[in-house]
């Protein structure tokens, strides 16, 4: 229930809002979301290995820094260029 809401919650951020840095916080509460799922599903499935879950789920926040990273570096050389990190005026990057 708590994965399931979280998840809502980031979907709804990445959906709904005009400013980037919103968005990508919307998309680490999906990616949290997803965190808490493959620790619930190690925990409660049949026959959990040992530690397989955990290791997914530093897999998932590996991923998420590196997404984070690449996200933020993004917005901040959309902000140079265009002085506003707004999602609807991003699409007149050109090289």
């Amino acid at each position: 229930m708590l994965s399931s809401a979280l998840f809502c919650i980031g979907l709804t951020a990445a959906l709904a809002r005009s400013n980037t840095i919103l968005v990508l916080l919307g998309v680490e509460l999906m990616l949290n979301a997803a965190c808490i799922n493959f620790i619930a599903f190690w925990r409660f499935g049949p026959n959990p290995a040992p530690a397989s879950g955990i290791i997914f789920v530093l897999f998932a926040i590996a991923v998420a820094a590196a997404e984070a990273a690449v996200g933020l570096a993004l917005v901040i050389a959309i902000y140079r260029h265009q002085k506003n990190i707004r999602l609807q005026e991003a699409n007149r990057l050109k090289g």
